[in-house]
Protein backbone atom coordinates (compact mmCIF):
# COMPACT_ATOMS: atom_id res chain seq x y z
CA UNK A 1 0.00 0.00 0.00
CA UNK A 2 1.61 3.31 -1.00
CA UNK A 3 1.29 5.84 2.05
CA UNK A 4 2.36 9.56 1.61
CA UNK A 5 2.70 12.53 4.20
CA UNK A 6 2.30 16.55 3.98
CA UNK A 7 4.12 17.39 6.92
CA UNK A 8 4.42 21.47 6.86
CA UNK A 9 5.92 23.37 9.86
CA UNK A 10 3.68 25.88 11.89
CA UNK A 11 6.51 28.51 11.80
CA UNK A 12 4.24 30.70 8.71
CA UNK A 13 1.14 30.24 6.73
CA UNK A 14 0.78 27.89 3.46
CA UNK A 15 0.89 29.27 0.42
CA UNK A 16 0.59 27.65 -3.04
CA UNK A 17 3.49 25.70 -2.93
CA UNK A 18 2.18 23.73 -0.16
CA UNK A 19 -0.72 23.67 -2.27
CA UNK A 20 0.99 21.75 -4.83
CA UNK A 21 2.71 19.35 -2.45
CA UNK A 22 0.05 18.58 -0.40
CA UNK A 23 -1.94 17.84 -3.81
CA UNK A 24 0.88 16.18 -4.86
CA UNK A 25 1.20 13.25 -1.82
CA UNK A 26 -2.49 13.52 -1.50
CA UNK A 27 -3.45 12.39 -5.13
CA UNK A 28 -0.35 9.28 -5.35
CA UNK A 29 -2.00 7.70 -2.22
CA UNK A 30 -5.20 7.80 -3.37
CA UNK A 31 -3.94 6.64 -7.46
CA UNK A 32 -2.80 3.70 -5.53
CA UNK A 33 -5.48 2.92 -3.16
CA UNK A 34 -3.21 3.87 0.07
CA UNK A 35 -3.17 6.79 2.81
CA UNK A 36 -2.73 10.14 2.74
CA UNK A 37 -1.48 11.75 6.21
CA UNK A 38 -1.14 14.68 8.03
CA UNK A 39 1.85 15.56 10.35
CA UNK A 40 2.83 18.41 12.31
CA UNK A 41 6.25 19.32 12.23
CA UNK A 42 6.08 21.72 15.29
CA UNK A 43 9.69 21.52 16.98
CA UNK A 44 11.31 24.86 15.45
CA UNK A 45 11.20 26.51 18.86
CA UNK A 46 9.60 29.68 19.61
CA UNK A 47 8.75 29.65 15.55
CA UNK A 48 6.04 27.29 15.73
CA UNK A 49 2.88 28.04 16.26
CA UNK A 50 0.20 26.02 17.70
CA UNK A 51 -2.82 28.07 16.60
CA UNK A 52 -1.65 27.64 12.55
CA UNK A 53 -2.17 24.18 12.72
CA UNK A 54 -5.82 24.84 12.72
CA UNK A 55 -5.30 26.79 10.12
CA UNK A 56 -3.58 24.20 7.86
CA UNK A 57 -6.70 21.63 8.35
CA UNK A 58 -8.77 24.34 6.86
CA UNK A 59 -6.45 25.02 3.71
CA UNK A 60 -6.50 21.55 2.93
CA UNK A 61 -10.20 21.15 3.76
CA UNK A 62 -10.80 24.05 1.20
CA UNK A 63 -8.51 22.10 -1.21
CA UNK A 64 -10.58 20.02 -1.13
CA UNK A 65 -7.99 17.19 0.19
CA UNK A 66 -9.09 14.33 2.79
CA UNK A 67 -6.28 12.87 5.22
CA UNK A 68 -5.20 10.98 8.24
CA UNK A 69 -3.80 13.19 10.95
CA UNK A 70 -0.96 11.51 12.57
CA UNK A 71 1.01 12.64 16.44
CA UNK A 72 2.76 16.10 15.98
CA UNK A 73 6.28 16.29 15.94
CA UNK A 74 6.04 17.82 19.71
CA UNK A 75 4.43 14.21 21.31
CA UNK A 76 7.71 12.73 19.99
CA UNK A 77 10.16 14.07 21.60
CA UNK A 78 11.48 10.85 23.14
CA UNK A 79 11.77 8.94 20.58
CA UNK A 80 14.45 11.56 18.83
CA UNK A 81 16.00 11.38 22.59
CA UNK A 82 16.53 7.61 22.78
CA UNK A 83 17.40 6.99 18.97
CA UNK A 84 20.07 9.54 19.60
CA UNK A 85 21.74 8.33 22.54
CA UNK A 86 21.02 4.47 22.08
CA UNK A 87 22.01 3.68 18.69
CA UNK A 88 23.93 7.00 17.46
CA UNK A 89 26.01 7.75 20.11
CA UNK A 90 25.66 4.49 22.27
CA UNK A 91 25.76 1.98 19.78
CA UNK A 92 27.98 3.59 16.71
CA UNK A 93 29.80 6.13 18.27
CA UNK A 94 29.08 8.99 15.62
CA UNK A 95 28.07 11.99 17.54
CA UNK A 96 29.75 14.62 18.47
CA UNK A 97 28.89 17.68 20.86
CA UNK A 98 29.49 21.15 19.16
CA UNK A 99 29.71 24.65 20.17
CA UNK A 100 30.59 26.58 16.88
CA UNK A 101 28.45 29.32 16.27
CA UNK A 102 27.00 30.01 12.60
CA UNK A 103 28.96 33.12 12.07
CA UNK A 104 32.41 31.16 13.35
CA UNK A 105 31.32 27.99 11.01
CA UNK A 106 31.04 30.47 7.84
CA UNK A 107 34.53 32.27 8.78
CA UNK A 108 36.17 29.35 9.13
CA UNK A 109 34.61 27.00 6.07
CA UNK A 110 36.86 26.54 3.41
CA UNK A 111 33.75 24.40 1.28
CA UNK A 112 30.47 24.89 0.18
CA UNK A 113 27.44 21.71 0.02
CA UNK A 114 24.18 22.29 -0.45
CA UNK A 115 23.53 23.71 2.47
CA UNK A 116 26.07 26.57 2.20
CA UNK A 117 29.32 26.78 4.23
CA UNK A 118 30.62 22.88 5.02
CA UNK A 119 31.40 22.56 9.09
CA UNK A 120 35.09 22.03 8.82
CA UNK A 121 35.28 20.06 11.93
CA UNK A 122 36.58 22.48 14.82
CA UNK A 123 35.32 20.39 17.12
CA UNK A 124 35.84 17.32 16.67
CA UNK A 125 38.52 16.00 19.08
CA UNK A 126 37.97 18.80 21.34
CA UNK A 127 36.76 17.36 25.10
CA UNK A 128 33.43 19.04 25.13
CA UNK A 129 31.07 18.80 28.02
CA UNK A 130 27.75 17.42 26.50
CA UNK A 131 25.34 19.15 28.68
CA UNK A 132 26.55 22.19 27.94
CA UNK A 133 23.41 24.19 26.86
CA UNK A 134 25.21 26.10 24.14
CA UNK A 135 25.87 22.34 22.80
CA UNK A 136 24.56 20.75 19.37
CA UNK A 137 25.41 17.11 18.16
CA UNK A 138 26.87 16.58 15.11
CA UNK A 139 28.23 13.62 13.33
CA UNK A 140 30.98 12.37 11.85
CA UNK A 141 30.20 11.90 8.75
CA UNK A 142 33.41 9.95 7.80
CA UNK A 143 32.68 7.11 10.71
CA UNK A 144 29.21 6.76 9.87
CA UNK A 145 29.86 6.28 6.20
CA UNK A 146 32.74 3.59 6.98
CA UNK A 147 29.75 1.84 9.65
CA UNK A 148 26.92 2.19 6.98
CA UNK A 149 28.94 1.17 3.93
CA UNK A 150 27.72 2.05 0.12
CA UNK A 151 23.71 2.84 0.11
CA UNK A 152 21.38 3.62 -2.49
CA UNK A 153 17.98 4.98 -2.64
CA UNK A 154 15.74 5.37 -5.59
CA UNK A 155 13.19 8.26 -6.45
CA UNK A 156 10.95 7.82 -8.40
CA UNK A 157 11.25 10.49 -11.03
CA UNK A 158 14.75 10.09 -12.09
CA UNK A 159 15.62 6.80 -10.77
CA UNK A 160 18.37 5.11 -8.48
CA UNK A 161 20.68 7.27 -6.30
CA UNK A 162 24.63 6.55 -4.79
CA UNK A 163 24.02 7.94 -1.41
CA UNK A 164 26.25 11.05 -0.84
CA UNK A 165 26.03 12.09 2.58
CA UNK A 166 29.67 13.36 2.77
CA UNK A 167 28.32 16.42 0.62
CA UNK A 168 26.88 17.76 3.68
CA UNK A 169 30.10 17.39 5.44
CA UNK A 170 29.25 16.48 9.60
CA UNK A 171 25.64 18.11 9.90
CA UNK A 172 23.71 18.99 13.02
CA UNK A 173 21.68 16.11 14.12
CA UNK A 174 20.44 16.94 17.54
CA UNK A 175 20.27 20.71 17.83
CA UNK A 176 20.83 23.44 20.34
CA UNK A 177 17.16 24.43 20.87
CA UNK A 178 15.78 20.90 19.94
CA UNK A 179 16.17 17.09 20.85
CA UNK A 180 16.65 16.70 17.35
CA UNK A 181 17.54 18.32 13.39
CA UNK A 182 14.98 17.88 10.11
CA UNK A 183 17.34 15.58 9.48
CA UNK A 184 16.52 13.13 12.16
CA UNK A 185 13.30 13.70 13.13
CA UNK A 186 11.52 13.46 9.97
CA UNK A 187 13.59 10.13 8.70
CA UNK A 188 12.74 8.61 12.25
CA UNK A 189 8.47 10.04 11.54
CA UNK A 190 8.59 8.44 8.44
CA UNK A 191 9.64 5.23 9.85
CA UNK A 192 7.06 5.54 12.83
CA UNK A 193 4.54 6.60 10.37
CA UNK A 194 4.44 3.33 7.51
CA UNK A 195 5.89 6.67 4.95
CA UNK A 196 6.86 4.02 1.62
CA UNK A 197 6.67 7.09 -0.67
CA UNK A 198 7.88 10.29 0.36
CA UNK A 199 6.76 13.01 -1.36
CA UNK A 200 8.58 16.38 -1.14
CA UNK A 201 9.69 19.55 -3.35
CA UNK A 202 13.15 19.22 -5.63
CA UNK A 203 14.89 21.62 -2.90
CA UNK A 204 15.17 18.71 -0.86
CA UNK A 205 16.44 16.10 -2.70
CA UNK A 206 20.06 16.17 -1.73
CA UNK A 207 19.02 15.82 2.31
CA UNK A 208 17.73 12.11 1.43
CA UNK A 209 21.43 11.12 1.22
CA UNK A 210 21.58 11.86 4.75
CA UNK A 211 18.59 10.46 5.50
CA UNK A 212 19.06 7.38 3.33
CA UNK A 213 22.49 7.07 5.88
CA UNK A 214 20.49 7.74 9.29
CA UNK A 215 18.16 4.99 8.22
CA UNK A 216 20.94 2.10 7.93
CA UNK A 217 22.41 3.61 11.27
CA UNK A 218 19.33 3.43 12.81
CA UNK A 219 17.95 -0.01 11.40
CA UNK A 220 14.86 1.75 9.53
CA UNK A 221 13.16 0.69 6.37
CA UNK A 222 14.07 3.01 2.98
CA UNK A 223 10.68 4.50 1.19
CA UNK A 224 10.94 5.14 -2.56
CA UNK A 225 11.23 9.21 -3.10
CA UNK A 226 9.40 11.62 -5.16
CA UNK A 227 10.77 15.03 -5.53
CA UNK A 228 8.21 16.90 -7.62
CA UNK A 229 8.90 20.35 -9.26
CA UNK A 230 8.79 23.47 -7.17
CA UNK A 231 6.17 26.49 -7.93
CA UNK A 232 8.53 29.66 -8.99
CA UNK A 233 7.39 32.88 -8.58
CA UNK A 234 8.15 35.82 -11.59
CA UNK A 235 12.15 36.39 -10.41
CA UNK A 236 12.35 32.29 -10.60
CA UNK A 237 12.85 31.44 -6.66
CA UNK A 238 10.87 29.23 -5.16
CA UNK A 239 7.67 30.41 -3.43
CA UNK A 240 8.05 31.30 0.30
CA UNK A 241 6.58 31.70 3.55
CA UNK A 242 8.57 34.65 4.71
CA UNK A 243 8.24 36.79 0.47
CA UNK A 244 4.63 35.17 -0.16
CA UNK A 245 1.90 37.30 0.95
CA UNK A 246 -0.70 35.32 -1.09
CA UNK A 247 -1.59 32.63 1.35
CA UNK A 248 -3.57 29.93 0.94
CA UNK A 249 -5.47 31.26 4.34
CA UNK A 250 -5.79 34.64 2.28
CA UNK A 251 -7.43 33.25 -0.82
CA UNK A 252 -9.46 31.45 1.44
CA UNK A 253 -11.07 33.98 3.31
CA UNK A 254 -11.21 36.05 0.49
CA UNK A 255 -14.12 33.58 -1.07
CA UNK A 256 -11.67 32.29 -3.78
CA UNK A 257 -12.76 28.46 -4.93
CA UNK A 258 -10.60 25.77 -3.04
CA UNK A 259 -11.78 23.16 -5.70
CA UNK A 260 -11.24 25.21 -8.56
CA UNK A 261 -7.43 26.10 -7.60
CA UNK A 262 -6.79 22.75 -6.89
CA UNK A 263 -8.09 21.95 -10.08
CA UNK A 264 -6.11 24.17 -11.66
CA UNK A 265 -2.67 23.55 -9.89
CA UNK A 266 -3.52 19.93 -11.25
CA UNK A 267 -3.53 20.74 -14.89
CA UNK A 268 -0.61 23.35 -14.75
CA UNK A 269 -2.98 26.48 -15.56
CA UNK A 270 -0.84 28.43 -12.87
CA UNK A 271 -1.96 31.89 -11.73
CA UNK A 272 0.12 34.56 -13.48
CA UNK A 273 3.66 35.19 -12.96
CA UNK A 274 3.86 31.19 -11.39
CA UNK A 275 5.46 29.05 -12.96
CA UNK A 276 7.26 25.03 -12.37
CA UNK A 277 11.17 24.52 -12.01
CA UNK A 278 13.60 22.79 -9.93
Amino acid sequence: MIVTRFAPSPNGMLHLGHAYSAIVAHDLAREGGGRFLLRIEDIDGPRSKPELAEAFRRDLQWLGLEWEEVPAQSTRLVRYEQAARDVLIGQHGVLYPCTCTRAEIAASATQTGPDGPIYPGTCKGRSIDPNRPDAAFRIDMAKAMEIAGPLIWRDALVGEQAARPDLFGDVVLIRKDAPASYHLAVTLDDASDGITLVTRGADLFAATHIHRLLQELLRLPVPVSHHHDLLMDESGQKLAKRRDSASLKDRRLAGEDGLALAKALRSGNLPAGISLGR
